[in-house]
Order: C-alpha cells, then structure tokens, then sequence
C-alpha cells in the first residue's frame, strides 16, 4: 500500500434519487474502511429513500423503487455508519462536492451530527483532476490498466476509487501518502460549509458567496441584520449550513 495511513480511511460511495445536496437521498452506501496495517472491511447498505427514485436516476445505478421497498430507512443504518466512520478520515470520487454533504445532510436528517473539523476529507477525483483530467472508468484504466466494469454500482465505484487514490500516491514522487497532505492537495478551495456557501478570507473569516450580503463577513452581517439569520434558518438551504450560520450566529453575540 503506498498510502501512509495514522488512523483509518473510510472510502466511501453513494447512490442517489439525485444530485440536489438539500432534497435528494441515498438508496446504496458501501464503505471501504481501510486500516493502517493496511486491512480492510467493506460494507454496503440499500436504503429506502422514502421517497419516489426517478427513472432517470435509475437509469444510471440501476436502482429501482421495488428493489429497495423493503430495505431499512437511512435512519435505521445511521448507527452502524456513524460506529464505521468514528475515528477515520473520509475519502471518495467527487467526494467533496457531493457524497461528504449529502451524507452529512442524512446524518442530521436522523439526528446524528456531522462535524467537518473531525475530518480529513480526501478527493481523488480532485487530485486526478489536476494530473490527469478525466473520469473515474479513464482514471481506473490510466493508474489501475483495469477497465471499470459495473460503473455505477457503489460497490464497484469505491473499490476502484481507492484502488485509484493508492495507484496516485504510488505514481507521483511529489504527491504526500499521508492523508493531511492529500487532504490539503485534494481541497480546491476552502469552505466552511459543506456546499460551499460559506467562504473564508484573506483574514480566515466567514463570509457570504451569495445574496445581497456576498464578500461581507457573515458575523459581522448577523450582528447588524438579526432578521437575516432567521431568514437564512427558514430558506431552503442545507441542514450543514445552517448549522454553520447559528455556530456563527451565536460566536456573533460575544
């Protein structure tokens, strides 16, 4: 294994009824938790979503209403993914922008928190992106000489995903194999949310990157404009996010 790992690293993928951070849901989970001694357990969860999966997205996993009408809610496998994920970092495809939020979105949906600073997030889709342009199948092939086949199953996406992430390491001399550093090379730019509505400065302060009140330093605006928070509270944003807001809102009182 070229990865030098300190704790754990859970490669993890999801299946979704789309691709809407705040609305959609997962229907298929599978995490590769992978150990310092370079040991590994795999395990993977079908989800009813609850809610209807539409046909274009079943079109792409494969994943139809009646093959998970009988599978546990995401609220009843939320324990078991909280007990995996406990203590690792997180790695993924993409996984920054997507899977880290929506399954942050799902864990406070079922009353578990999520907290970002617990983590070391590593994207290999980022860190591909800037070597070696292309999509996973191209990446599986350039760095593996395998051809990704079941493209779409959660089980195939992250076994060739970490397959690809330890494939990079081992093929770049100047790319770090411990997982802070990868973490920091695979972070393009640094949010304080999950969906990227909360920015940092030069100053490391939080500011908006929308609305009326985008570039202003959000305590600074929640100071000045209570009624904004309460705003912010009852808009469709992401539950991560507005988690953030009232972490801030509250710091912005003192």
């Amino acid at each position: 294994m070229n990865l030098k790992l300190h704790k754990p690293l859970c490669v993890f993928d999801l299946e979704t009824t789309g691709t809407n951070v705040g609305k959609d849901r997962i229907v298929e989970i599978c995490i590769l938790k992978v150990n310092p001694d370079a040991s590994r357990e795999s395990k993977t969860w079908r989800v009813n979503p609850e809610m209807p999966i539409p046909v274009s997205s079943s079109e792409i996993h494969g994943i139809y209403d009646e093959d998970i009408k009988d599978s546990p809610t995401f609220k009843e496998i939320a324990p078991k993914i909280v007990e995996m994920i406990s203590g690792a970092d997180l790695g993924g495809f993409n996984s920054n922008r997507f899977d880290v939020p929506l399954l942050a979105e799902e864990l406070l949906r079922a009353e578990f928190d999520f907290d970002l600073s617990k983590f070391k997030l590593v994207d290999a889709q980022t860190i591909f992106h800037k070597k070696e342009p292309r999509n996973l199948g191209a990446a599986y092939q350039f760095y593996c000489g395998k051809t990704l086949e079941n493209a779409h199953s959660a089980e195939a996406d992250v076994l060739a995903t970490f397959e690809v992430l330890d494939a990079q390491v081992g093929k770049y001399d100047d790319l770090p194999n411990e997982v802070a550093e990868l973490s920091e090379f695979s972070t393009q730019n640094r949010f304080a949310d999950l969906a990227g509505m909360i920015h940092y400065n030069a100053k490391d302060q939080e500011i908006f990157a929308f609305g009326k009140y985008k570039g202003q330093v959000v305590k600074e605006v929640f100071q000045k404009d209570m009624g904004y928070f309460g705003w912010l509270q009852n808009a469709d944003f992401p539950l991560y996010t507005k988690k953030v807001f009232t972490k801030i809102q509250l710091s912005s009182k003192f």
